[in-house]
């Protein structure tokens, strides 16, 4: 139906991208997945089935295997330690005991999400912190977000759907109002955004949609809402996000966790740019929606403050920017840091500003990135004396402080500390 309706109107729809399996493979590591179920339960679950492309059942198990690769779960790693610009290892907190320790490493690689990706690097001195009154500094700038807003739902009174099943990418997607695929002439903002439908399955308490002017409660209500349960349909648009001045990240003054370190704090809300995408994005949808017959339909009229309580999108970006001049950005294009050579910080951290797509494959494109410059930095690096690659890490050993300043062995630094 979307297909069909977005076409005559003269646009260009296309399956989403998925990495479900239509049938049984097994993979050149050996890693066997069976076909996907569209069992109902993909949306934010780990798969029964063993059909997802997930890094635990394709990833992990091939790296255990080489012996070289070990996970050290309850540690909370809360600090980069460092010397002359480069780091020398990790400390991090045992949660089941409470007790901190240092791992020594020649190579640390920071892969633990936008915001701690962030914090950890505050926390550690690692490069010179964001200043929005300035403009100046590099760690937390440029934080963004994903304009998910912009949709358009329909309700169908002659049309019943499935749509309790799905896989976790079971959906057809467009790119007519993307970047700058069209005229912008007259409009009030910059790029742009995809739209989509999807059909992950509908969790039934989740999801209880029902038309605008229903009443919340009572007869009508719940009338309305066994009538639509499965005669709904949500038309997204996903919109891009550009950096402010005023938008960023950084340790909150007050607030701390449960180390008595300071939480993250960010600084943001939706502009005038984003509103007005997002309105633009809900008028398309709502276009596409017609089409396809809806009998009642509701989309997005003003877009209101960001707000936390209601999810949205966890398309969190930017904090730990990649550039070309130290000035603007915290790490290069292998990710690794200008103020700490064997420092490499990847994830979606990384982006200036967020496009119109959901982040994964430029993240995963991004590792790739990395990993390349990591090889290249090793072999560079490597000189004679050094821990040969493979053999196993050095015991961690408990971390003493003097004045907060913690100290390392001599021989601290002389390991690679990595995952493959």
């Amino acid at each position: 139906m979307f297909s069909e309706a977005a076409s005559k109107l003269k646009l260009h729809p296309y399956m989403m991208p998925s990495a479900n399996l239509s049938e049984p493979y097994t993979n050149p590591d050996g890693i066997s997945r069976a076909a996907c179920q569209y069992c109902a339960f993909c949306e934010r679950f780990g798969c029964e089935y063993g059909a997802k492309a997930d890094p635990v059942v394709t990833v992990l198990p091939v790296a255990l295997k080489t012996g070289k690769f070990e996970i050290r779960t309850h540690s909370q790693v809360r600090r980069i330690l460092h010397q002359g610009g480069k780091a020398t290892g990790v400390m991090y907190t045992d949660v089941t005991t409470g007790e901190e320790l240092v791992q020594p490493a020649d190579i640390v690689v920071v892969t633990s999400y936008v915001f701690n990706n962030v914090k950890l690097l505050l926390m550690s001195g690692l490069g010179k912190p964001y200043d929005a009154a300035s403009g100046t500094g590099v760690v937390g700038r440029n934080y963004a977000y994903q304009v998910l807003k912009g949709n358009a739902a329909g309700f169908f009174d002659d049309k019943q759907f499935n749509t309790y099943a799905g896989a976790g990418s079971l959906g057809v997607s467009l790119d007519d109002y993307n970047g700058d695929n069209f005229d912008h002439t007259d409009l009030k903002f910059i790029h742009g955004g995809s739209i989509s439908i999807s059909q992950t399955g509908m969790r039934p308490i989740a999801n209880n949609p029902v038309p605008g002017g229903t009443a919340s409660w009572g007869a009508e209500f719940k009338a309305n809402s066994v009538k639509y349960a499965n005669r709904f349909l949500s038309i997204g648009g996903q919109g891009s996000c550009m950096p402010f001045r005023h938008h960023f990240l950084d340790l909150d003054p007050t607030y701390k966790d449960a180390y008595g370190d300071p939480l993250m704090r960010l600084t943001f809300d939706f502009e005038e740019q984003d509103r007005q995408l997002a309105l633009y994005l809900s008028g398309k949808c709502a276009e596409i929606m017609k089409e396809m017959g809806a009998s009642h339909i509701d989309q997005l009229k003003e877009l209101g403050p960001y707000e936390i309580t209601t999810y949205q999108s966890t398309h969190n970006t930017g904090g730990v920017v990649m550039g070309a001049s130290p000035d603007t950005s915290a790490v290069n294009t292998y990710l690794q840091m200008w103020d700490a050579e064997n420092v490499f910080v990847v994830g979606a951290s990384a982006f200036p500003h967020n496009s119109g797509y959901n982040p994964t494959d430029t993240v995963g494109a991004l590792a790739f990135r990395a990993s390349e410059g990591i090889l290249k930095y090793r072999q560079k690096r490597r000189k004679p004396g050094l821990t040969a690659c493979g053999e196993k890490l050095p015991p961690p050993f408990r971390a003493s402080s003097e004045r907060g300043a913690f100290l390392l062995r001599p021989d601290a630094a002389q390991v690679l500390l990595r995952s493959s």
